[in-house]
């Protein structure tokens, strides 16, 4: 393909000209019809004119905002000075050491530590991920697991961002990592005999976890195979219960789940099947003195909870512990040997309620601000009577409370420090209600500074995702001070595809009512321009991943509504993706998106594709970024999308494309000044666009 690309020459020595991607044309056919991708081509990673061609849209993206530079490095200024760059994260007690991790100002990386017995003892440095990223460009931690006895520290470690992880285990009396490792490990457990390690790997080409292993650390006899998934809808996943009894493997599909277990102290047994998958029930087990707790949705969508005896735990057995409620989903249980922590959420509020065993009273944690984000923290003793969480809002900084289950009462430990002079009291947030088209009423949490004036003439940030059943939590961010402190509110979307409402929200919200989401994101937008939020020419837009597939969505739908879009590492090229079984993520994604291999999905799924639906019109300014090595979304989706654009858009507004080379992964850059940088230049580029350069 050498000489395909081509570059057009200056227009009026003002601008330089965008990038033209050569048309090469490729055909599929389905479904009795014939299909043709011009820019197929550019899935070639090892063909030279796609790096050159991606280049040369960085090329372009650097030329054309030159001149943001000064305004990007006052952002970053602002943003890092907020930061408190040598910090201490609150230390948690297990197995009688503190665990934290600390930060030191200059160096990208978290530093994970220990002291034993209490912080005046000396310091174990277990893992410095700055000293792991000398001569790299990106390190990325998952798995950090300490065996029973403290011994052992066995984690997982990718160094491009394709989230390929390799195990290590370090011996943290003698400071050596062990021989023993594995590849492509997406999982890690302990056994209770400190020497036995079970963990999961997954498919060398669609990424999808399948195989769980056990391995006899210095048995010299290699990992042994236990269990093959071969159902391509399911991945697999190993954790152990925090009594420390019971090892479990969990096989999950998108709305299906099935469990096994193996008691933790007997390593050489067989997983047991706990109860045998049955299509759309999704239960999850947990164990505590000598009883299996089980969420589940057999009795209901937004999930019960029921006990069974730990030698009988089929259904026959099953006794109702938390009933279900139409009008609150139970997200999660958390057991101890006293007390259990229900997580529950209703009206896209979490709640926290706990129970106590000996007296079998509720509580809830109470919280100071009607829109806030609380979420359990990490208490890993077992007998602990205070239950760690988290608790922020768009106004309050993370901060993290221990909740005595004995006087009900809860103490501060640790409220991020926000630097530079940080006065909550002058900001304000508030739950707002739009009305989709349907007549159903989608929440909007919004932050702005106090003083604002809602007369139609302020720009406004609108960020959304919905998909998965994921919420997108009100959460406390000192970037975004940089907005607010500018005139620009500041909103979160709660559209359905999410479980802000409960599970009926989420399915509301995938396969062939998957319109939902984009719809209500109109919706709430047109909602805050005809209440006088914004307007048209001030509204700017964000999403990312299949929020960016949102994005890509609502600027089809209507482009004239929006001024300014990022979309981030998008999921675009809909169709084209999930024709491709071989992809990491898609066979999965079926019980979420649809198969396109079925009439009726395909029918469903191209009237919204983006890539698909780009038509010759006005769009706003867009902003794509992605990364070379992104194994969620291929880089090739962004790059596909921005080309053909080129050929329809019959605007002035910017398209640039923005691609990181160097690894980077789905989430973009790995160091914390990098992602800062990076976050920097996004905003500098979308409030440019409503008119604020300084």
């Amino acid at each position: 393909m050498s000489g395909l690309l081509t570059t057009l020459p200056l227009t009026g020595q003002t601008a330089p000209a965008p990038p033209v991607a050569p048309r090469v044309a490729h055909t599929d056919a389905r479904h009795g019809a014939t299909v043709t991708d011009d820019y197929h081509w550019l899935r070639e990673r090892s063909n030279p004119e796609v790096i050159k061609y991606l280049e040369a849209e960085n090329a372009y993206t650097a030329a054309m905002t030159q001149s943001l530079k000064p305004f990007a490095d006052t952002l970053y200024g602002e943003m890092l000075g907020r930061v408190k760059q040598t910090d201490l994260s609150v230390p948690v007690r297990d197995g009688g050491y503190l665990y934290y991790s600390r930060t030191e100002e200059g160096k990208q990386y978290p530093i994970r530590c220990r002291r034993k017995g209490s912080m005046d003892a000396p310091e174990e440095v277990l893992l410095d991920l700055n000293q792991l990223a000398t001569g790299r460009k990106f390190v990325g931690l998952g798995a950090f697991l300490v065996s029973d006895d403290q011994n052992l520290l066995a984690y997982t470690i990718d160094y491009v961002g394709f989230r390929q992880y390799g195990l290590h285990v370090k011996d943290l009396r003698t400071g050596q990592t062990l021989p023993d490792t594995a590849e492509r490990v997406t999982s890690v457990e302990w056994a209770a005999d400190n020497k036995t390690l079970f963990f999961t790997t997954e498919d060398a080409v669609t990424k999808r976890p399948d195989k769980l292993w056990r391995h006899a650390l210095g048995s010299g006899t290699g990992a042994q195979l236990l269990y093959d998934e071969k159902d391509e809808l399911y991945d697999i996943g190993v954790e152990k219960t925090r009594d420390k009894k019971y090892l479990l493997m969990e096989s999950g599909s998108k709305d299906t789940t099935e469990f096994r277990y193996l008691r933790a102290d007997r390593p050489g047994d067989d997983f047991t099947v706990f109860l045998a998958r049955e299509k759309k029930h999704r239960y999850y087990p947990d164990h505590r003195e000598k009883l299996f707790y089980i969420r589940t949705n057999k009795g209901g969508k937004n999930f019960e909870v029921v006990t069974a005896p730990e030698n009988a735990p089929s259904p026959d057995h099953w006794k109702v512990f938390i009933p279900h409620r139409e009008d609150v989903l139970i997200e999660d249980m958390d057991l101890f040997k006293t007390f259990a922590v229900s997580v529950e959420k209703s009206q896209a509020v979490n709640h926290l309620r706990v129970y106590n065993f000996e007296s079998g009273a509720w509580t809830s944690i109470q919280f100071p601000e009607p829109v806030y984000s609380a979420f359990p923290g990490d208490t890993r003793d077992y007998e602990s009577t205070t239950y760690r969480y988290n608790y922020q809002s768009f106004i309050t900084p993370q901060s993290v409370y221990d909740f005595d289950t004995v006087s009900g009462a809860s103490k501060l430990l640790k409220r991020q420090e926000v630097l530079g002079g940080y006065d909550p009291s002058q900001y304000a947030s508030e739950r707002l209600w739009a009305t989709a088209r349907d007549g159903v009423k989608v929440p909007v949490s919004i932050v702005y500074k106090k003083g604002f004036e809602r007369n139609g003439r302020a720009p406004l940030f609108l960020y959304a995702y919905g998909s998965y059943g994921f919420a997108t939590p009100v959460t406390f961010d000192s970037s975004r001070l940089s907005l607010l402190d500018r005139g620009m509110p500041y909103a979160i979307a709660h559209i359905r595809g999410g479980n802000e409402m409960g599970e009926q929200w989420r399915e509301d919200g995938m396969l062939m009512k998957k319109k939902n989401t984009f719809n209500d994101f109109v919706d709430c937008a047109q909602y805050l321009v005809d209440q006088g939020w914004t307007s048209k020419d001030g509204l700017v837009i964000e999403g990312a991943s299949a929020g960016g597939l949102l994005m890509g969505a609502v600027v089809n739908q209507r482009p004239d509504l929006f001024r300014a879009v990022h979309l981030g590492v998008p999921f675009v090229d809909v169709m084209n993706t999930m024709f491709d079984a071989s992809l990491p993520l898609t066979v999965g994604e079926y019980l979420e998106w649809g198969n396109p291999n079925e009439q009726a999905a395909y029918d469903y799924m191209k009237t919204y594709s983006p890539y698909d639906n780009l038509e010759k019109r006005a769009y706003p300014a867009m902003l794509v970024t992605t990364s070379l090595h992104d194994s969620q979304v291929m880089y090739w989706e962004p790059a596909k999308y921005v080309a053909r654009l080129r050929t329809l858009k019959t605007d002035a507004n910017p398209l640039l494309l923005k691609i990181k080379m160097d690894p980077a992964g789905h989430g973009g850059a790995s160091g914390r000044y990098d992602r800062l940088h990076d976050r920097a230049f996004e905003y500098a580029w979308l409030l440019s666009q409503v008119g604020i350069t300084h």
